[in-house]
């Protein structure tokens, strides 16, 4: 069930409170419950093989404890980190629930990662053993770990469902979802079974109150990042909503009409490059009771041809891994200022702070103030960085804002993360990837504008004595970074030069990288 109830924006926000019981675990919230009270309800409408299956909570519970049985056989214990390498398909739910019911930590890994990107996240996480298919165990092979697959599943479990079997509480840790790394190695976000309860409130208005009978929920994104698995998936579990799993080896307007047609979809989460590309190949997208965007601004000219294509209201949504869906807009409630992203979502309190830390009218950091159930418990293994974190009663996004009138506005982004196509792309591991090349002296990665995507990830290579630029070794250092780290974040423009510009430390200077990206752009 929902935490909210329609009423004026004003009543919702006062009044809410976190209603957090000492026991709880997700898994209870997103199957375990419902399998025991509605078992032949449906909970996933699973389009990842070519055609429409439905699958009950029942069957879905009953996929989990056959993960949960072979987690057992390997030796997960509470605490022990559990990846899961899967795309959009009911054994990723399964396979997390499964892990939370016995108290582990579940990693969300993304299936289009290559070899170096993985082995960084399970060095860094201490995983042991990852659920995924027979292309993941390919992937995998030869690091070490135990790779369960569908296949390895034992067969047959209890008949009844049962409540999870180690106790957990709404701050014991239960996953950890690794960001896109700004600054070094990616940073591992580590929260408590809390935080799905943090999500639900900015779900449900962003989606005009998700859970009125008949609602559908679809996102392209995958289940691997905080907006496929805690924006839609899970909470669409909690609610009782059906999840759509579909996997699109391509999205576009074509794929995105079918999956909609054959799954009776009415509830979409769409990043804003997803909606761009509707836009451009002049999809008619009718049929949706609500569309629900994040990772960037859409702007005036975008959210008003969704009125138009869509028939609907965007309702855009704020937030990041370490602390999400703290902002939104919601029709229902109230009207979309252009430019804004929304108000502070029920149970999140928002501050945009000057140089000093106080809280500005003007433009300044946001923040949130602490005793948000979605925020973090910590950076995994990194007290330092989980200490700059924070400052007093606030966490810090890093993203540059102005509130008004109760209304946030996003300005842009105070460290170098790449926004491109919905994803969060950290320069820093691109630039350790192309490193690696023998024709690579130094490197520098930032985002070029793009009207498509946002951003482009673009590299300013410096080459090696020797080594002469063309068009061959551009294609070369594109396939180098694809295929080690992933195909969404390689650089689509790399340019040469003959030095970088440097601080007296020999940190690149990315502020006038950026600003030649953009004066590209411009021309």
């Amino acid at each position: 069930m929902g935490l909210l109830r329609p009423r004026a924006y004003d009543q919702l926000y006062g009044r809410f409170r976190w209603d957090l019981p000492d026991v709880l675990n997700m898994a209870e919230q997103v199957l375990d419950g419902w399998a025991a009270v509605e078992p032949d309800r449906i909970a996933v409408i699973d389009l990842s093989h070519g055609r429409r299956t439905d699958w009950t909570y029942g069957m879905l519970w009953q996929l989990s404890r056959r993960v949960e049985a072979a987690l057992i056989e390997k030796g997960v214990e509470r605490g022990d980190r559990v990846g899961v390498l899967l795309s959009q398909e009911p054994l990723c739910l399964a396979a997390h629930a499964a892990a939370w019911r016995l108290g582990a930590i579940s990693v969300p890994l993304f299936t289009l990662f290559r070899r170096d990107a993985l082995e960084a996240r399970i060095d860094d996480s201490g995983l042991g053993v990852v659920v995924s298919d027979a292309e993941g165990r390919e992937t995998l092979a030869g690091m070490g770990l135990a790779v369960l697959t569908e296949r390895d599943l034992p067969q047959g479990r209890s008949a009844r469902p049962s409540a999870a079997g180690v106790e957990t509480g709404p701050d014991d840790a239960a996953v950890l979802i690794y960001t896109s790394g700004t600054t070094g190695a990616p940073k591992g976000a580590l929260h408590g079974h809390r935080m799905l309860t943090g999500h639900l409130p900015g779900v449900e208005i962003s989606h005009d109150f998700l859970g009125d009978r008949g609602d559908v929920l679809w996102t392209p994104a995958d289940w691997a990042w905080i907006g496929g698995l805690f924006d839609v998936a899970m909470p669409g579990l909690a609610l009782g909503v059906p999840v759509v799993a579909a996997r699109l080896p391509k999205f576009g307007a074509e794929e995105c009409l079918r999956v909609c047609h054959d799954a009776g979809v009415r509830n979409a989460f769409l990043p804003p490059t997803a909606l761009r590309m509707l836009r451009a190949e002049g999809a008619n997208l009718r049929g949706l009771r609500s569309v629900a965007s994040g990772g960037e601004p859409l702007g005036p000219e975008m959210l008003a041809w969704g009125r138009g294509a869509l028939g609907v209201s965007i309702n855009e949504f704020y937030g990041q891994t370490e602390c999400n869906m703290v902002a939104a807009s919601c029709g229902r409630l109230f009207d979309a200022w252009p430019g804004f992203v929304g108000r502070a979502v029920p149970g999140h309190h928002l501050a945009v702070l000057d140089a000093s830390g106080r809280p500005t009218s003007g433009e300044g950091e946001i923040a949130v103030k602490r005793g948000s159930a979605s925020m973090m418990l910590e950076y995994w293994r990194k007290p330092e960085e989980t200490a700059a974190k924070f400052a007093g009663r606030w966490m810090l996004t890093g993203d540059r804002g102005v509130l008004e009138g109760g209304y946030l506005r996003f300005v842009g982004r105070e460290d170098d993360v790449i926004s491109s196509a919905g994803y969060r792309i950290g320069p820093a591991e691109i630039e350790d990837c192309l490193m690696t090349h023998a024709s690579v002296a130094t490197v520098g990665v930032v985002g070029k504008p793009d009207a498509l995507r946002g951003a482009i990830v673009k590299a300013y290579v410096v080459p090696r004595a020797g080594i002469e630029p063309s068009d061959a070794l551009v294609a070369e250092l594109q396939a180098w970074v694809r295929d080690r780290l992933a195909s969404h974040c390689y650089p689509r423009e790399i340019a040469f030069l003959d030095a970088l510009p440097m601080t007296v430390t020999g940190k690149v200077v990315r502020r006038e990288l950026r600003a030649r990206a953009e004066r590209e752009a411009g021309a």
